[in-house]
């Protein structure tokens, strides 16, 4: 493993002349054995943030998403999904409960931000192993390649927030401060949330190669048992779903920002404090794991 010197910025001489701008370079010293000293590592993550934003742009350019037909098509998939499922669930089952244009709203918004979950997760369980060049060659703290799929998930979401927001406007859902201060930091959450999972299943896939065969299959019974499909208040009054589902992560995370967003409902203490550990200790774990394995990853690729 190479200990590349990297520019990482440019300082102003007092000077005039050839030494009026002097570039400054900063050595990247992998860590042999354990965890790295987190001081350190935290400070090569922020210096090298440019290389997690230019990897997020790189993507985003090979999966075509810059074109209008990109852009149209991160929109229009998770849309006719819902659409499928709105008929399934709706005009099939004929349940009133969940019909017109609020039950809509919330499938769509559901979706949306599932989408962008699911999407970070899996291609970020790609990205050590699909950056092996790179990582023979080159030192650098490795969680910037899963912290570079996260954002690049996020870009991907931004496009469908304005299609949201006009079946926000069909359903008649409300306009408050909780929708516009609340929901975003939710959203926040999710992201931290995921960039954990992110970590974990991209270390995980250097060591075991059919990780990224499994993870579709576990993100649709995730999908399925999160509130997406359903909301919070459609399981109240049912004791074994109310008792199960604080187990599941997505419960607060994705039930929060549809109550906040979608209804503009401040969420209960419960739900907070729910989301905020499962963000957290994701993410803790997440990064623990994968920065405990990280100098092995040019030996395993």
């Amino acid at each position: 493993m190479s200990d590349d010197s990297t520019s990482v910025g440019t300082g102003t001489s007092s000077e005039s002349g050839p030494r009026a701008f002097e570039t400054v370079y900063h050595r990247y010293v992998p860590h042999k054995t354990g965890l790295p000293h987190l001081p350190t590592y935290l400070r090569e993550l922020w210096l090298r943030r440019e290389f997690a934003f230019e990897t997020s742009k790189a993507s985003m350019r090979g999966a075509t998403t810059n074109t209008f037909f990109g852009q149209a098509w991160l929109v229009l998939n998770p849309l006719l999904l819902a659409l499928v499922y709105y008929l399934l669930i709706t005009v099939i089952s004929q349940n009133a409960r969940t019909s017109g244009w609020e039950y809509f709203a919330h499938l769509t918004g559901g979706l949306f931000v599932f989408y962008f979950f699911q999407g970070s997760v899996n291609n970020a369980a790609g990205s050590v192993v699909n950056a092996g060049g790179l990582v023979l060659n080159t030192s650098f703290p490795r969680l910037l390649l899963p912290l570079a799929a996260v954002r690049t998930g996020l870009l991907r979401f931004l496009p469908t927030l304005p299609v949201y927001l006009i079946f926000h406007i069909l359903a008649g859902n409300a306009w408050t401060w909780v929708t516009f201060l609340v929901a975003p930091i939710f959203l926040g959450l999710l992201a931290v949330f995921a960039s954990g999972l992110a970590a974990l299943f991209a270390a995980l896939q250097v060591y075991f190669r059919d990780m990224t065969a499994f993870l579709p299959y576990i993100m649709r019974i995730w999908l399925y048992s999160s509130p997406v499909l359903w909301t919070i208040e459609m399981i109240q009054g049912r004791p074994t779903a109310a008792a199960i589902m604080p187990f599941n992560p997505l419960y607060s995370l994705i039930g929060g920002y549809n109550q906040a967003l979608q209804e503009g409902v401040l969420p209960s203490a419960q739900i907070w404090l729910l989301a905020v550990a499962w963000a957290v200790g994701s993410f803790v774990l997440g990064s623990w794991f994968f920065m405990a394995r990280e100098r092995d990853f040019a030996v395993r690729i």
